[in-house]
Parts: C-alpha cells; sequence; structure tokens
C-alpha cells in the first residue's frame, strides 16, 4: 500500500496522463488526421510494444503474461467505443455521459465489495457534477442516440477496466499483459480499416503512437499502481478533475482561450474534489480484492 504523498504523486501524474490522452485523441480524430479506426489500432499496437519492451527490459524472461482476458475485452471495448463515439458527439455530451458512465459504474461496484461512500464524499461529487456541467455548458446539446449508447459502453468499460486494476499485484506486467491480449482486437480492427479506405497521415499516426505508449500505455500502469490505495469511490471521484486538466492543457498547447464557464466551472470541480477527497487524517482505504488467477 503506497504513503499519502506518493499516492497524491502518482494519481496527479495519472489524471495528468489521462487528460493528455483526451487531447490527443481530439486532436486527431477531429483534425482528420486519422480515422478511428486505424487510431484504435495504432494505440492498442503501440501501447502493447511499450510495454512488453518495459517488462522486458525489467525482467528478461517477463513478457506481460500477467493480465486477464477480461480486463483486456473491456479494455479495447472502451478503447473502441471511445474512439468512435467522439466522432459523433460534441465535447460537452460526450464527457458528461462518459464520466457519469464511469463515475455510476465504479461507485457501484465499491458498493458491491462493501465500501461505504460517506455523506463528505457524496456531496463532493454532488458539487463536482455540477461543475462538470458548468464548463461543459455551452456545447450542451441532445446527443445522437448512437453516439450516447457507444460514450455509455465506454465509460462502462473503463469503469470495469479500473476495478480489477485494484486486484493487480505487478500493475505494469499486468497493464502489459492487458494490453498484449487486445492485439487480436487491434489487428482485427487495422484489416477492417485496410479493407475500407483507411485515411492515416503520419501526424495521426505520431498522435495514435504518443496516446497508445505514453498517456495510455504508461498512464494505465501508474493507474493500476495507484487503485489499492484509493478505493472504488475516491478512484472514481478524482477522474472528474480530467476536464479541467484537459481544459488548461487545450489553453497552454492548443491556444484556446480562457473562458468564464471553464473557469468557473473548474472551481466548482477543484472545490467538489476537495471536500470529497480531504481528510483530518490519513484514510485507511478497504482492503483491496483478492488478485483472481493470471492478473
Amino acid at each position: 500500500m503506497l504513503g499519502p504523498l506518493r499516492t497524491f504523486a502518482l494519481t496527479a501524474a495519472t489524471m495528468v496522463a489521462f487528460a493528455g490522452n483526451s487531447l490527443l485523441c481530439r486532436a486527431a480524430l477531429r483534425g482528420g488526421a486519422i480515422d478511428a479506426k486505424s487510431f484504435t489500432a495504432i494505440r492498442l499496437i503501440s501501447g502493447a510494444l511499450v510495454l512488453v519492451a518495459i517488462t522486458g527490459a525489467r525482467r528478461g524472461t517477463e513478457d506481460g503474461r500477467d493480465g486477464s482476458w477480461r480486463a483486456a475485452i473491456v479494455l479495447a471495448g472502451y478503447a473502441i467505443a471511445f474512439s468512435y463515439a467522439y466522432l459523433w458527439l460534441g465535447a460537452g455530451a460526450g464527457a458528461l455521459v462518459l464520466f457519469g458512465t464511469v463515475q455510476l459504474t465504479m461507485i457501484t461496484g465499491g458498493i458491491r465489495r462493501g465500501e461505504r461512500p460517506s455523506l463528505r464524499q457524496w456531496a463532493g461529487l454532488a458539487v463536482a457534477a455540477t461543475g462538470m456541467v458548468v464548463i461543459n455548458l455551452p456545447s450542451l446539446d441532445a446527443p445522437p442516440p448512437g453516439g450516447a449508447a457507444l460514450m455509455i459502453i465506454a465509460g462502462v468499460g473503463w469503469g470495469l477496466y479500473s476495478l480489477y486494476g485494484r486486484g493487480a499485484v505487478r500493475p505494469i506486467r499486468a497493464t502489459a499483459g492487458n494490453f498484449v491480449r487486445c492485439l487480436p482486437f487491434a489487428v482485427g480492427f487495422a484489416a477492417i480499416a485496410l479493407a475500407t479506405a483507411a485515411h492515416v497521415t503520419w501526424r495521426g499516426a505520431i498522435l495514435a503512437i504518443a496516446s497508445g505508449g505514453v498517456t495510455s500505455g504508461l498512464g494505465y500502469c501508474v493507474w493500476y499502481a495507484v487503485l489499492p490505495s484509493l478505493g472504488a469511490a475516491r478512484a472514481a471521484i478524482v477522474q472528474l478533475s480530467v476536464p479541467v486538466i484537459a481544459a488548461v492543457g487545450a489553453i497552454v498547447l492548443l491556444d484556446e482561450p480562457l473562458r468564464r464557464h471553464v473557469a468557473i466551472g473548474g472551481a466548482v470541480i477543484l472545490g467538489g474534489l476537495a471536500l470529497a477527497l480531504w481528510s483530518r487524517r490519513v484514510l485507511t482505504p478497504p482492503p483491496a480484492a483478492a488478485p483472481v488467477a493470471g492478473e
């Protein structure tokens, strides 16, 4: 179990990686640099290659055999659904559907395992959710049913993948094993992309490789390392910081202007997170679930 300072640092690093992943996906798909099928295939393949290289360098005989098929399936489902949903949904509606589904999936999973979020956590979640609406208010529109369904699938997939990570004993090897098991899905998507006039530019390929190898592969390793110290409720709530970090990244890296609703909504989200996560004492997280065979 990690100490509180290390847990905070690793959690913050993970949220930055998740926000970076969102920016890379948006830049690649909405900029027309690559099609969704090719982006997903390259993302998963590059993530597997980077993680297998890391596990091989750490121990020459360990090649990513940890992990599980159930985690790989929900990871592939998340990546595929997320990429396609980004083409159908506006940023505001997409974020609300995705994060709302993730919260519901993870908190429900935690309750089923015996966790009981405190009143402070529920109040903080409500405040942060209000901030999510504010920060996305100008771009909110009625989502098309197909796009909303895909984003719900993505949210459930990511929520389950996070819950499965609480039992990972070796987070790097577990993440590597999950990505390796995703390779059949990635190869299948690559074949479909090639058969349906794939569109891949050098810029799109580089963005997909960065998403898979850095913000996804390495980011997910750190996420699996920190999950046992968070618990399902706190792990779910802390992810609401991602839109705020992504908004700051868009302002700094993409020259987007700082708008009033972003500043107000971001402040409300951070206030809700502080309310939900702050404590006078160091919280003792619930015991991690026993790892299943192969994880």
